[in-house]
């Protein structure tokens, strides 16, 4: 299992070794792994009572998307409540940019149709991180932050950031926008690599 884990890591390592365009006078490319903070596994656990776009149901799957990165989950047919509990990797250069979420129902011979939108920031979760460097002396379950929902964002109920395991984490329940009813459940998780700028080690 580590040495699957160690694999995957190595492999989304060489998807993020992109080279920006020249500069003036300068040809020197810079890569993308020199401005990278750390990488985020995003667990997508579930949807709840999702719009339904078919007859009855719906074929769900979601898009998420940060900049330039885009992934997706596997489709889940014929239901409105899916379990995915599905792991996804961004990569972290400016915690500052939203990751979007839209949901869709698979179309076998039409179109995709969407089933709502939403976004959250990643900037409280690492703030957290930065704050809270000494994990080995925080209890298991600790709540180290609590957002609430608002106006201004997409929380459908209060969020926890916390210690798990010798990790901090925070789980979001996000209401879906554009759309007649919906959330989407997400757990947030770090990880570290070497050579990337461990703050957690400052």
């Amino acid at each position: 299992m580590a040495a699957q884990r160690r694999r995957r890591l190595r492999a989304t390592m060489q998807n993020l070794m992109v080279s920006s365009p020249k500069e003036e006078n300068n040809k020197t490319t810079t890569s993308l792994i020199d401005k990278l903070m750390g990488l985020l596994r995003v667990h997508v656990k579930r949807g709840v009572n999702l719009a339904v776009r078919d007859v009855r149901s719906s074929d769900p799957y979601i898009v998420f998307k940060m900049g330039h990165q885009r992934l997706k989950t596997r489709i889940v047919k014929k239901d409105v409540n899916p379990e995915w509990n599905e792991y996804l990797t961004l990569s972290i250069t400016d915690p500052n940019i939203p990751i979007e979420l839209t949901v869709y129902d698979h179309g076998t011979f039409t179109k995709d149709d969407k089933m709502g939108d939403t976004e959250f920031e990643v900037s409280p979760y690492i703030k957290a991180l930065k704050t809270h460097t000494n994990l080995d002396e925080i209890p298991n379950g600790t709540v180290l932050s609590r957002l609430q929902p608002s106006a201004s964002n997409c929380l459908a109920e209060e969020s926890l950031i916390y210690s798990k395991e010798g990790k901090i984490v925070q789980d979001l329940i996000l209401r879906l926008r554009n759309v007649e009813c919906g959330e989407v459940e997400i757990q947030l998780e770090w990880i570290h690599f070497p050579g990337s700028k461990v703050f957690l080690s400052r």
